[in-house]
């Protein structure tokens, strides 16, 4: 089993070695020093139908398993368009606001088109938050309920981790998962992008 020191990397690199790696060598174990690290990992294992295990070893120590085949524990499959009646489409929210102008007025506008996504018959995806979107998805949010509404439909609701933990709100989240900057990337590069 190949073994990566990805110890001190910030995302999305543990993620990048990870993949880089697995497409050579059917396992390999990948050190990280943080929980979010692990969950992208865990995310990208259970996108990509691979195995994973994770083993804690102390507050800042974590052995991360992954596997094309064999014996790991198995991640239950995300949904994605095709397990759902939803488009081929993802929509992208960076901020509390919808277009420049009046902050008040974008907010409501914002809200609005949250709420109007909720209702379409062919609902995207992906809702993806970034930057000062993940307010979007935290406790106190005034879009909190459309973007559950979405999340039950099967619309997969991902914030970036290291927004959150920028803006020191990681442990409000409310809906959907945390996710990394190379899904995101990946995410917008394989669909048509939609943005308020």
């Amino acid at each position: 089993m190949l073994k990566i020191d990805a110890m001190g990397d910030v995302c999305p690199l543990p993620v990048i070695k990870a993949k880089k790696a697995l497409k050579e060598n059917p396992e390999v174990v990948i050190a990280v020093d943080n929980a979010i690290a692990t969950q992208n990992l865990s995310k990208m294992a259970t996108q990509m139908g691979w195995q994973v295990k994770i083993e804690k070893e102390s507050e800042t120590a974590y052995q991360v398993y992954l596997s094309t085949s064999g014996e790991l524990t198995v991640v239950p499959k995300v949904l994605d368009a095709s397990d759902v009646e939803t488009g081929a489409y993802i929509v992208v929210m960076n901020g509390k606001t919808m277009g420049l102008g009046d902050e008040k007025l974008g907010y409501a506008l914002l809200k609005g088109f949250v709420y109007s996504l909720a209702g379409l018959d062919t609902l995207p995806s992906h809702v993806l938050l970034y930057n000062g979107g993940v307010h979007l998805s935290v406790m106190g949010s005034e879009v909190l309920d459309d973007l559950n509404a979405l999340k039950h439909s099967g619309v997969e609701i991902l914030s970036c981790g290291a927004c959150l933990d920028f803006y020191e709100v990681h442990e409000k989240l409310a809906v959907g998962d945390v996710t990394n900057m190379y899904r995101i990337v990946e995410l917008m590069s394989q669909h048509h992008v939609v943005r308020p």
